[in-house]
C-alpha cells in the first residue's frame, strides 16, 4: 500500500486546485462569507461553508447561479459546534478552518458529486485508492450504487452507517438529507472498516457529500423537498495534511510559518513537551485575526467571550513556553504573509488586529499570574481528592478572568476534575446579586397580574399618541397591589435601553392616579387601591415632555452609533446603552481612549446630520427576512427577533437599524448633541455619556452651580470676573430655546472656558500655597534644629558617651519628622530622645549612635517602646532609629527627667 505522490504540493497550490477542478465543472467562485454571520443572529461564528446560502435551502432566497464553489473561513469555538477543548489534544481538531466545498443548488446530485469527488482525489491529486473509504447513510441505496458502480473504489471500502454519522439536518425542523463521507487511511498497515468513524486520528474524515433532499416536519416525519441540492464540505487543513503526508496538521505548511514565529520568540524548538502548547497558539490566533478583522471584539457576552476565552487560553500556554509578556499579537504579521492574498482583509485591518490582541493580551496578563499561583495553592492542598472545588473555580473567573474551560484545563493537567455543580452554584449567586444590585425601584407586584387571562385583550401602543389624552377602559386587578391594566396602553415600557413613560390617569370622578412605571401589560402606581373608585373610563396622560426628551436621545443614539462606526471602524458594536430624559450612555469595544479630537469629530457628525434636518422613518411589520437584507442595518447579535420586526431609517444611507424604541420625527428636534464624558469600563470596553435638548439645559446648570462653588473659594480679586460671568450664563440659559442649536454650543463654550480657567487659577494657587508652606516648614525646622544644637551642646557625656532628652516645641507632624535624621547626624556617639506634643498628642523620636548599638547593644525601637508604654501609648522600630505615640501628657515632664532608668530597661 502506497503514500499518496503529491507529497510536494503546497498548500496554496491544494487551494487553487480544488477551485480550478469545479470551476472547469461549470461551478461559479464565490467569495468566503465574514466568520462573523452578516445576517444569521442565531450564530455566534460562521461554522459551515452552507451558512451564506442557508435562504436558498430554506427557499427564501436565490442565486444567479446553480453551481458554486469556494473555500469558507470557518471558526467553531463555541455553541452547538465547539472544538475548542480538542485543540492541542490532537493534531486535526481546530478552531479556525477552511472548508473547501461544492454546491449544487437544484442543479446536479448524488452521481455528479459522487463521481467529481472520486475525479479530483484520485486522478487529480493521485491519492492511493487503497486507503479511501466512503460511508453512506444505511437506507441510502442510490449514493452506496454510484459509488459501486461509477468509480473504481474497493467496495469493501463502502460502508453503512446511521443517523448519528450519515444523515445532515440544518435544525430541529427544514432541509436534511442523508450524507456520504469520504476517510482516508493514514496507517502505517492499513485500516480495517471498524477503524472508520472509530475516532482513529489516523483514519481521519477529509470529506463530507451532503444531499438535501427532504424537509423534516414539526412532527418529526420527512418529505421530499420540490427541488434536491448538493453541499459538500471539505477540511482543507485536513486534505493539505494528506497530500504532504505528515502526522499532524499542524506540520504542514499551513501552521508551519507561524509555529516556526512562536519558536524565534520563545527560543524553544518545537519538540516533545513544547508541541501542544506552539499547536494551541498557533490555531488561536488565526481564530482571532479573522474574527477580529471579521468585526468581533473580545468581551463578556457572546461571541466576544468566546474570543476572550481563546485568547486567554493562548496566553495561558503561553506560560508553558515561559512568555510571560505579551506575545500573541506578533504573530498576527506571519499570517497576514502567509494568507494575506487569499484572504486581504486581514491585511486591511492588520494593525487594528494587532492592537485589540495585544491591549487584551495586557489586561489578561495582570492576573494571569496570581490566578495559576491561586490554583497551584488550591490543587496542592488536596491531599488525596481528585476533585477541584466549584467555589475556588468560581473565584478564579470573577477575580482572575479565568474562563471555565480554562480552569478544567488546568484540572485535568493536574489529573483533577472541577466541581461544576458547585461553580454554577456560585455563578447563580452571582447572577441574583447583580438582579438586586441593579434593581432600583422593589415592588410588591412586578410579575403582573396573577390571572393571565385578565390581561389577555391589552392593547400596548406607545407610538402612536396624537393628543395629549388617551381615553381607554381601566381594571384593578386586585385592590391591594399598586397595579392598573389599561384596554388600550400608550405608555411607553422599558425595553432596548429606553427607560419607561411616566405620567398619570384621571378617573371619571376627577381621581388622579400617578404612572411612576409601565408594563407592556400593566402600570405601577405610587398606591393601592383599597378605596373604591369608579374604573370604567380613564384619560390616560403620557408625561410628553419627559418623553420628548427621551425620544431626542434615543435619535442622537443611533446618529452617535454610526458616526462611532464611520470614525472608529465596523468593530463598533452597541454592547449595552441607556437612553433616560436627561441623558443617553453607549458602550462600545474599543481598545484606545476617545480623545478630546475624536470626541469633536463624533460631536461634529451628529450635529451636522441633525442640522440636514433629516426626516425620521419607522417601518413597522417588516418580515425578519425582508429587514435584514437592508444595506448596512444595524441589530444586536443575540437578540430574539420575532417574525415581524421596526427599523428605523435616519437617512437610508446613514443610520438604519433595528429598534422598538419611540423617536423624534425630525433631526431637528434634537438640537444640540453634546458629549459630556467617555470611560473605560472594562478591558476592550469604552462609555460615552452624552446629552441633548433640555438635557444640556440642566447640564450647563449643574456646571455653572461648579463654577459658582469654586468662585467661592477663591479672594476676592479673582472672583470678581466670575461672578459676573455666572451672571450672564444664569440668564442665557434662562432665555436661550434648546433648539438654538448654535447659541447652545456658544454657551457650553463659554461655560468651559470659565470653568477652565477658574481651575487653573485654583491649581495655581494651591501650588503657591504648597511652596509657601514648605518654605515655612524649612525656615520652621531651621529654627528646631538650632534649639537642639543647643541641647546637644550644652549636654556633657557620662559613661563615655552623651545622653539627650527634650521636649521640643514643633507646629505639626512634618515638622517633628525631620527631627530623627537630624539626631542621627549630629549625635555620633550617644542616645537622644526628643518628645513634642502636637493636638494634644505625645510624639517620640529615639536615635542611637552605631557604635553603641554595637559594643553595648542599645536599641532605639527597645528604649522609644518602653518610653511609649510608660505614657499610655506604643511604638517601636529599628536599633538606630525609632518613633512611637503616646496620649499621657502629664507624666512626660517626669519621663523626661528620669530618661536614664527607661535607656538600660
Amino acid at each position: 500500500m502506497s503514500v499518496t505522490k503529491n507529497n510536494k504540493l503546497k498548500s496554496k497550490e491544494v487551494r487553487q486546485s480544488f477551485l480550478n477542478f469545479f470551476e472547469s465543472k461549470g461551478h461559479t467562485i464565490v467569495p468566503s462569507s465574514p466568520v462573523v454571520p452578516v445576517n444569521d443572529p442565531t450564530l455566534l461564528f460562521t461554522n459551515a461553508g452552507m451558512n451564506q446560502f442557508k435562504d436558498v435551502f430554506l427557499g427564501s432566497g436565490q442565486r444567479k447561479y446553480s453551481r458554486a464553489a469556494d473555500t469558507q473561513k470557518c471558526i467553531r469555538a463555541g455553541g452547538k459546534h465547539n472544538d475548542l477543548e480538542e485543540v492541542g489534544m490532537d493534531g486535526y481538531h481546530h478552531t479556525f478552518f477552511e472548508m473547501l466545498g461544492n454546491w449544487s443548488f437544484g442543479d446536479y446530485y448524488k452521481k455528479e458529486a459522487v463521481i467529481w469527488a472520486w475525479e479530483l482525489l484520485t486522478e487529480v491529486w493521485k491519492l492511493d485508492k487503497e486507503r479511501l473509504w466512503v460511508t453512506v447513510f444505511e437506507t441510502d441505496d442510490e449514493a452506496y450504487d454510484i459509488w459501486k458502480n461509477e468509480t473504481d473504489i474497493n467496495e469493501t471500502h463502502i460502508l453503512r452507517f446511521g443517523e448519528k454519522d450519515n444523515f445532515w439536518e440544518m435544525g430541529e425542523t427544514g432541509p436534511c438529507g442523508p450524507c456520504s463521507e469520504i476517510h482516508y487511511d493514514n496507517t502505517e498497515n492499513g485500516c480495517k472498516a471498524e477503524d472508520v468513524n472509530a475516532g482513529n486520528e489516523e483514519v481521519v474524515e477529509i470529506w463530507n457529500l451532503v444531499f438535501i433532499q427532504y424537509n423534516r416536519k414539526k412532527d418529526k416525519e420527512l418529505e421530499l423537498l420540490p427541488m434536491k441540492h448538493v453541499d459538500t464540505g471539505m477540511g482543507f487543513e485536513r486534505i493539505v495534511r494528506v497530500l504532504q503526508n505528515k502526522k499532524s496538521n499542524y506540520e504542514t505548511d499551513v501552521f508551519q510559518p507561524v509555529i516556526n514565529k512562536i519558536c524565534e520568540i520563545s527560543n524553544k524548538e518545537y519538540e516533545s513537551e513544547n508541541i501542544p502548547a506552539m499547536n494551541v497558539i498557533a490555531d488561536h490566533i488565526r481564530t482571532l485575526t479573522f474574527a477580529i478583522t471579521d468585526g468581533a471584539i473580545p468581551s463578556n457576552e457572546g461571541r466576544g467571550y468566546v474570543l476572550r476565552r481563546v485568547l486567554r487560553r493562548a496566553a495561558r500556554y503561553g506560560r508553558n513556553l515561559e512568555m510571560h509578556r505579551p506575545f500573541i499579537y506578533k504573530l498576527v504579521d506571519v499570517l497576514v504573509e502567509t494568507m494575506g492574498d487569499v484572504f486581504p482583509e486581514i491585511i486591511e485591518k492588520k494593525d487594528f488586529t494587532k492592537e485589540v490582541i495585544k491591549a487584551e493580551e495586557e489586561s489578561f496578563n495582570v492576573t494571569l499570574d496570581r490566578g495559576i499561583k491561586l490554583f497551584s495553592e488550591v490543587a496542592g492542598s488536596l491531599n488525596d481528592t481528585k476533585i477541584f472545588p466549584g467555589n475556588e473555580a468560581f473565584k478564579l473567573y470573577d477575580t482572575f478572568g479565568f474562563p471555565l474551560d480554562l480552569t478544567e484545563m488546568m484540572a485535568r493537567e493536574s489529573g483533577l476534575k472541577v466541581d461544576i455543580l458547585k461553580f454554577e452554584e456560585e455563578m447563580e449567586k452571582q447572577k441574583e446579586r447583580g438582579k438586586i444590585s441593579r434593581k432600583q425601584v422593589s415592588f410588591e407586584f412586578e410579575s403582573g397580574p396573577t390571572d393571565s387571562s385578565e390581561n389577555t385583550d391589552v392593547v400596548y401602543d406607545p407610538y402612536t399618541i396624537n393628543s395629549d389624552e388617551v381615553i381607554t377602559q381601566m381594571k384593578i386587578p386586585d385592590k391591594e397591589k399598586n397595579i392598573i391594566i389599561l384596554k388600550t396602553n400608550p405608555f411607553f415600557a422599558e425595553s432596548g435601553g429606553q427607560i419607561s413613560d411616566t405620567g398619570y390617569i384621571e378617573t371619571e370622578t376627577g381621581e388622579k392616579i400617578n404612572i411612576i412605571d409601565s408594563k407592556k401589560s400593566f402600570l405601577i402606581t405610587d398606591k393601592n387601591f383599597n378605596n373604591d373608585i369608579n374604573v370604567s373610563s380613564v384619560k390616560a396622560y403620557v408625561n410628553k415632555e419627559r418623553r420628548s426628551s427621551i425620544e431626542r436621545n434615543h435619535s442622537a443614539t443611533h446618529l452617535m452609533h454610526e458616526a462611532l462606526k464611520r470614525i472608529f471602524g465596523d468593530h463598533i458594536k452597541q454592547h449595552g446603552s441607556l437612553v433616560s430624559d436627561e441623558y443617553l450612555r453607549f458602550d462600545f469595544p474599543h481598545f484606545h481612549k476617545v480623545t478630546d479630537d475624536q470626541i469633536k469629530e463624533i460631536e461634529d457628525l451628529v450635529n451636522f446630520k441633525i442640522q440636514e434636518r433629516i426626516q425620521v422613518n419607522t417601518e413597522v411589520d417588516i418580515s425578519i427576512g425582508e429587514a435584514n437584507k437592508i444595506p448596512n442595518v444595524k441589530k444586536l447579535f443575540g437578540e430574539k427577533y420575532g417574525d415581524k420586526v421596526r427599523v428605523v431609517f435616519i437617512d437610508d444611507k446613514f443610520s438604519v437599524e433595528f429598534c422598538g424604541g419611540t423617536h423624534v420625527k425630525n433631526t431637528d428636534e434634537i438640537g444640540l448633541f453634546k458629549i459630556t464624558k467617555e470611560e473605560s469600563i472594562a478591558s476592550g470596553t469604552r462609555r460615552i455619556f452624552a446629552r441633548t435638548g433640555t438635557g444640556i439645559t440642566h447640564y450647563l446648570k449643574d456646571k455653572i452651580s461648579e463654577i459658582e462653588l469654586i468662585t467661592s473659594e477663591l479672594p476676592d480679586k479673582y472672583s470678581g470676573d466670575f461672578r459676573k460671568a455666572i451672571e450672564k450664563m444664569n440668564i442665557e440659559v434662562l432665555n436661550t430655546d434648546f433648539r438654538n442649536a448654535a447659541l447652545m454650543k456658544s454657551l457650553l463654550n463659554y461655560q468651559s472656558e470659565s470653568l477652565s480657567s477658574l481651575i487653573d487659577i485654583k491649581e495655581r494657587l494651591a501650588e503657591e500655597k504648597k511652596i509657601a508652606e514648605k518654605e515655612l516648614l524649612k525656615k520652621n525646622v531651621q529654627v528646631l534644629f538650632q534649639k537642639i544644637d543647643d541641647i546637644i551642646d550644652n549636654t556633657k557625656e557620662t559613661d563615655g558617651f552623651k545622653l539627650i532628652a527634650a521636649v521640643t516645641d514643633t507646629n505639626n507632624t512634618d515638622e517633628f519628622k525631620e527631627i530623627g535624621d537630624y539626631l542621627r547626624k549630629k549625635v555620633p556617639n550617644g542616645i537622644a530622645v526628643v518628645a513634642s506634643v502636637i493636638d494634644n498628642k505625645i510624639n517620640l523620636v529615639c536615635s542611637v549612635s552605631d557604635n553603641l548599638i554595637k559594643e553595648k547593644g542599645y536599641n532605639a525601637g527597645k528604649i522609644v517602646s518602653r518610653i511609649a508604654k510608660e505614657l499610655d501609648g506604643g511604638g517601636g522600630g529599628k536599633p538606630h532609629l525609632a518613633t512611637a505615640g503616646a496620649k499621657n501628657v502629664s507624666k512626660l515632664k517626669d519621663v523626661i527627667a528620669n530618661i536614664r532608668s527607661y535607656i538600660n530597661g
